[in-house]
């Protein structure tokens, strides 16, 4: 019976680790999705930018009320709800490709995000309660794991899909074949997306009951908004909004700064190095294709992966507040080179940036928990709302790519890394009113 018991939790343990790798996929989808927009629709930058702006705006919108829902109705139906939504935001993105409308794009975004916010405040906790308390963390790591490789696969199989023939250099000319293929791919894409998270809610359904009696009583959604009473708590909310904007911004603006003549459009460097060459696939044409640059934002977030490992090894040894400090000043610097250097190695430090990004949310997030005097459920809260910054300084990073060019629009998010610092050092001076040991597992 016990064994019973313990296969039942690992499986529904499984499903919701799926969860953290369907959200990941989706959300770094939007990179290429941004790129093969633009072309498309013949967009400006702030205009493809929009498609971001779209769906990041609904953590905005979402988080505290999506912490209600889950109060109300538990985890196991918030995530049902949370898989339903996502359904109809994808039904929209296959309505959108028929019928080549843009607005329906970002409402699609819009649904689907706001689904992937219900989903994050409902299964982390979950996550981290299936099972033996002892492993919560081991339990937590692996599902973001799973998360990070989501990540990875996303910007890979968007770009194979969505931007074959796509160009947006000026002179350029899209065909009605060309377009024609690429609103068929993102119709595709969002198919099989679609397919997936439902079996995933059919699977919940059926499992109901085992994964409700492992899940965590739900935290109380009095006093969300005391997180504004806490100067720490408001803090760590602007260094989250400045974190996800800075980091979003490259990655949705990566494959039309690999693309431009100015750093891969007329070089093949980038087929040379082993791996990154294979995944990109050259067409055989000179220069880097818009696709075969859609391919390589993988290694942008694949880097956050490969650092998510490096970095944990490293908060064993080294204190979260001087790390976060070493690598936002690292990444600040490499934002700096390509903005001043340019070229063809700019955009070798461009994708490694995703190396320095990897501990930043983590740590910003636990340096905050520890520091503000607002209860954790209201800190949280905050912090998950602050992810907006990636719906926000995206439109921005457009603006300045549009007027001086990809490489310029960097100097955005070096400033963000720069304010990440100066957080990253007064957090170290400032009093610990939660000790790690004493806060909840994860958010």
């Amino acid at each position: 019976m016990a064994s019973a018991r313990s296969t039942q939790t690992t499986l529904a343990f499984a499903a919701v680790t799926t969860l953290f790798f369907a959200w990941g996929f989706i959300t770094s989808l939007v990179d290429p999705l941004v790129a093969a927009v633009k072309g498309i629709f013949t967009l400006t930058d702030v205009q493809a930018q929009a498609s971001a702006f779209a769906f990041f705006f609904a953590y905005f919108v979402v988080s505290l009320p999506a912490a209600a829902l889950v109060s109300k109705l538990k985890a196991v139906p918030s995530i049902i709800a949370a898989l339903c939504t996502m359904i109809a935001g994808c039904l929209i993105m296959l309505a959108a490709a028929n019928v080549a409308n843009y607005w329906l794009v970002l409402l699609g975004l819009f649904v689907l995000a706001s689904g992937i916010t219900i989903l994050q405040v409902a299964a982390n906790p979950l996550a981290a309660a299936l099972g033996d308390p002892k492993g919560s963390h081991f339990r937590l790591v692996l599902s973001q794991t799973f998360n990070s490789v989501g990540t990875f696969l996303g910007p890979l199989l968007g770009a194979h899909l969505f931007l074959k023939g796509v160009e947006v250099k000026a002179g350029t000319v899209i065909t009605p074949e060309i377009r024609a293929d690429a609103l068929h791919g993102i119709d595709s894409a969002y198919f099989w997306i679609c397919g997936l998270i439902a079996a995933l809610a059919v699977f919940f359904y059926l499992s109901r009951r085992v994964v409700t009696e492992a899940a965590p009583a739900p935290a109380s959604s009095a006093g969300l908004l005391s997180a504004f009473s806490s100067k720490w708590a408001l803090l760590g909310g602007l260094a989250i909004f400045l974190y996800v904007g800075a980091e979003v911004s490259i990655g949705t603006q990566m494959a039309l700064f690999l693309n431009s003549n100015a750093i891969w459009g007329h070089s093949d460097a980038a087929f040379n190095v082993p791996l990154l060459g294979y995944l990109m696939g050259s067409d055989g044409v000179p220069g880097v294709s818009l696709q075969e640059a859609g391919k390589a934002v993988a290694f942008y977030w694949g880097g956050a992966m490969v650092g998510r490992l490096i970095g944990s090894g490293l908060l064993t040894q080294i204190k979260a507040h001087k790390l976060l400090a070493l690598f936002t000043a690292i990444a600040a610097a490499m934002c700096v080179y390509v903005f001043v250097v340019g070229g063809v190695t700019a955009g070798f430090v461009a994708l490694a940036i995703g190396l320095f990004n990897s501990i930043m949310f983590p740590v910003i997030f636990t340096l905050t928990l520890e520091r503000s005097t607002a209860s954790e459920e209201s800190t949280s809260g905050l912090l998950c709302t602050a992810i907006v910054g990636g719906a926000v300084l995206p439109l921005l990073v457009g603006v300045l790519s549009g007027a001086h060019g990809y490489a310029f629009a960097l100097i955005l998010p070096a400033a963000c890394y720069v304010a990440l610092c100066v957080f990253a050092i007064a957090a170290g001076r400032a009093p610990v009113v939660r000790a790690e040991g004493e806060m909840a597992s994860v958010h």
